[in-house]
């Protein structure tokens, strides 16, 4: 390589090499700042707070892994006044049944299933959910995914914080529960190891959050009203991210609750994982343009190699991608372990390497067009707004 060439190549992978390892400073300072809020609820929440009655919406579109399961830990919930309200878009979606099942299985809830027979949006889910709220009897409302499962104590300490009114959401981090198949352990790692350490970055660096996580949106119904209900946001793919930012843009801070929850992560195969986190990719770089172009300063593994690649390998370009690798991998552990508990961080940790190479690809081809593929329907994707394909075409 000549000189020159290889000088600039050196500076750029050292550049790329150093900000990987700001990066997890920062996420390291996330981490602490969480845990210390943490620490201070546990010692807050020896009292008694108000319990309000609350209305949990679920939105269902056929049968997920586990997905008794995951409703069912929601029928269990320790917690005095709650109802349960399913809402599905086809009278023929197989999930009816389960709703059914979950009637006679528990008879002392309050179960109500709604078909929302309209289409107000091309987010089928928010489209149901404004069908769903009519229903829906308190105050206090909870959304979560269906393919979610909580602890007892969920609802308790998801909704204890919306007792104080200058909090507008309070949303939960998640661990996935992964098949045995390769893409499904990677789709695991990329939860535990990237994207809960990208969030916790987030809340350091920008005082609070200001989304919220699909997992858990735990609001009131005022505020809801507030900013227009779901209907604002029916034809926007991140519609999670959406409802926390127009609630922190009305002055309302988003809390994010201690609770842990689990999603069961499908048999992805490998094309099925990268198909996947394409979608995700895009949805994130048309909620959040600027933060996520700027994760490509953040691939610490890939930096690293290159730049012993292009030095070959002197000593000071070794401590230099040793200490990123190193730091790399102590987030990666902190977050699954001491954050979200997911021992399963230890038994796929051979596969992080492999992970890390995938993701700056992944992040390149987002850039390369804007069409998604969602539960069996494709979009393309415009400023966070969906719009349906008939025919799809090449991006």
């Amino acid at each position: 390589m000549h000189l020159t060439a290889r000088s600039a190549f050196e500076a750029l992978f050292s550049l790329g090499t150093l900000s990987s390892l700001g990066f997890y400073l920062v996420a390291a300072c996330g981490i602490g700042s969480f845990l210390r809020a943490k620490r201070q609820r546990n010692v807050a929440r020896s009292g008694t707070a108000h319990l309000s009655p609350v209305s949990l919406l679920k939105p269902l579109r056929g049968i997920d892994p586990y997905m008794w399961e995951c409703l069912s830990s929601h029928c269990e919930q320790d917690y005095p006044d709650f109802e349960l309200i399913f809402g599905v878009s086809d009278a023929a979606d197989p999930a009816i049944e389960l709703v059914r099942r979950l009637q006679q299985h528990y008879p002392n809830r309050r179960i109500e299933l709604v078909i929302c027979d309209r289409a107000l949006g091309t987010n089928t889910k928010v489209s149901n959910l404004a069908q769903m709220l009519p229903q829906a009897r308190h105050e206090v409302l909870l959304v979560d995914d269906s393919d979610i499962r909580v602890p007892p104590d969920y609802l308790r300490r998801v909704v204890t914080p919306l007792s104080d009114d200058s909090i507008g959401l309070v949303t939960c981090l998640y661990r996935g529960i992964a098949s045995r198949t390769l893409g499904s352990k990677l789709e695991c790692l990329t939860i535990s190891t990237d994207f809960v350490p990208g969030v916790l970055s987030a809340r350091f660096l920008e005082h609070g959050l200001h989304f919220g996580l699909g997992s858990t949106l735990a609001l009131r119904r005022t505020d809801l009203t507030a900013i227009g209900g779901f209907e604002v946001m029916v034809d926007y793919l991140a519609d999670d991210y959406e409802l926390g930012r127009r609630l922190a843009d009305l002055g309302k801070r988003i809390e994010l609750s201690d609770v842990v929850v689990e999603t069961f992560l499908p048999s992805y195969s490998l094309l099925e994982f990268l198909t996947h986190q394409l979608r995700w990719s895009r949805t994130i770089r048309g909620a959040r343009r600027w933060g996520y172009a700027g994760l490509f300063l953040t691939f610490g593994f890939m930096w690293s190699v290159g730049l012993l690649l292009v030095t070959r390998g002197e000593l000071w370009d070794w401590a230099l991608a040793s200490i990123t690798v190193g730091a790399r991998v102590t987030i990666a552990m902190a977050t699954g372990s001491a954050i979200l508990g997911d021992g399963q961080v230890w038994r796929n940790f051979y596969l992080l390497p492999l992970r890390d190479l995938i993701a700056p690809v992944v992040w390149a081809l987002s850039f390369a067009g804007n069409r998604i593929s969602w539960r069996g329907d494709v979009f393309r994707v415009k400023d966070g707004r969906l719009a349906r394909l008939k025919h799809p075409v090449p991006d």
